[in-house]
């Protein structure tokens, strides 16, 4: 979903020094992000739930809703004025299937949307349902009535996101809904956090006024909400502050939006559709020149959590193997995230963090140009782990030669990654669980 990816020819924050005068859009790396359905056809027999259920939904959604909602303890509808109650007032399935169709019928659902929101509630609720949650009927309901309902919105009265965007959490709480519409996606059982009492050193480093960047692999648009539900019980102050850089495609495609309005994003134009519109790309390039300025203030203030992924895009099976593994590190890419944190006048600290969770929403086989990829959902383990910063003066000692430092670095964090991960797939795909720990990498499930 959110990815700071580069090409081996891009040079992201390539000035050494951060001013205005050496902020240009080809100190933005090529972004690749997507939102995409795939529709998984799969019928319940109680696809209308009996009256006793329909009150008890109608009291979940309203809470639900009120959650959502809230500001400073207030209750607060999530029906803005003139936006349409179509889905917030539907109790059963049936109703809410209806009100895709009506609001298409009507002309004011887009039919590409409409059939994106039909698949995405077929698949979602197919695997809700494979957690085998006594309540996941009304788990299910509830969370796609307020999804549907803030997508619909989006369709309505679409929203403009800044350069440097905000979490939104009021009047409606947009982190929330993501973490709840996600929560039932994983399995919490066969979940697996790595080094969790790095976490607490970098809590600490936060509140000492430093700043951390994560470099990481990136696997699904559901990472923010991975990461953030894995940390949820003892970190949520991390959790919660993390900014995201995000490419336009999810900050643009009305099923996506809902999601990114949740998290702090640096938003950006991707390289690689610089030119898909040509009379357009004047304006993506000042864009990107205004959310390399905002990155550069953030980190000059201090106690910032920047996320990025410097590999080009998702992760993506081996074509042969069908194995998964981290995409290779942009080491330009690195070297130029390294120089802005380091030129900021904040102390600043780089550390590797690995992520595992493409069963729950795994990119298509190949990267695509078009918005609207066709998607799979699946109840599954996730893991995440991070693994000791390491030091790019060690790195100039060993090599000397600047061109092979860089190269050295992004690989020094790309193998501290990539050995991450593969502990946390021995735990989850090879069900050795927390005695897939290593030396370096000791696993734990802190919600335990």
């Amino acid at each position: 979903m959110l990815i700071l990816s580069a090409s081996p020819h891009t040079h992201l924050f390539a000035a050494a020094r951060v001013s205005s005068s050496s902020l240009s859009s080809s100190n933005i790396s090529s972004i690749s992000c997507s939102l995409g359905v795939r529709s998984t056809v799969w019928r319940c027999p109680r696809a209308v739930l009996c009256s006793s259920k329909a009150r008890g939904m109608a009291e979940m959604v309203d809470s639900a809703v009120t959650v959502f909602a809230s500001s400073s303890g207030s209750e607060k509808r999530a029906a803005e004025p003139g936006h349409s109650r179509t889905f917030l007032d539907v109790r059963t399935e049936e109703d809410l299937l209806s009100g895709i169709k009506k609001e298409a019928e009507s002309g004011r659902l887009p039919s590409n949307v409409a059939q994106g929101m039909e698949e995405l509630y077929q698949n979602y609720r197919n695997a809700v349902f494979q957690s085998g949650n006594p309540n996941a009927d009304e788990t299910f309901l509830s969370n796609m009535i307020v999804a549907l309902d803030r997508i619909f919105k989006e369709v309505e009265d679409p929203f403009v996101f800044l350069p440097y965007h905000k979490a939104i959490r009021e009047p409606f709480d947009y982190y929330m809904f993501g973490q709840n519409y996600i929560r039932p996606l994983i399995d919490f059982r066969s979940s697996y956090v790595g080094n969790i009492s790095l976490f607490y050193e970098i809590e600490e480093k936060l509140q000492q006024g430093h700043n951390i960047v994560f470099v990481s692999n990136h696997q699904t648009e559901a990472d923010p909400a991975v990461i953030a539900l894995l940390l949820e019980a003892t970190h949520p102050h991390i959790a919660e502050k993390m900014t995201y850089v995000a490419g336009d495609r999810v900050i643009t495609d009305p099923l996506c939006k809902p999601f990114s309005m949740g998290r702090n994003l640096l938003c950006v134009y991707s390289k690689k559709h610089m030119y898909d519109i040509p009379e357009l790309a004047e304006m993506k390039r000042k864009a990107n020149t205004r959310s390399l300025k905002e990155m550069a203030l953030l980190l000059r203030g201090g106690s910032q959590i920047i996320w990025i992924a410097p590999s080009g895009g998702r992760d993506r099976p081996d074509p042969i193997t069908r194995e998964w593994y981290p995409a290779p590190f942009d080491a330009a890419s690195v070297d130029n995230m390294r120089r802005l944190t380091e030129h900021t006048g904040v102390p600043g600290h780089i550390y590797p963090l690995a992520v595992l969770c493409y069963d729950i929403m795994p990119p298509p086989p190949q990267v695509e140009k078009e918005i609207g990829e066709r998607r799979l959902i699946s109840f599954h383990g996730t893991g995440l782990s991070v693994a000791p910063e390491i030091s790019f003066r060690e790195i100039v000692a060993a090599c000397g030669d600047p061109e092979e430092s860089k190269m050295a670095y992004a690989k020094a964090l790309y193998d501290s990654v990539t050995e991450q991960y593969n502990v946390l797939k021995c735990a989850i795909h090879g069900r050795k669980g927390l005695e897939a720990s290593v030396a370096s990498i000791s696993l734990s499930q802190p919600w335990n």
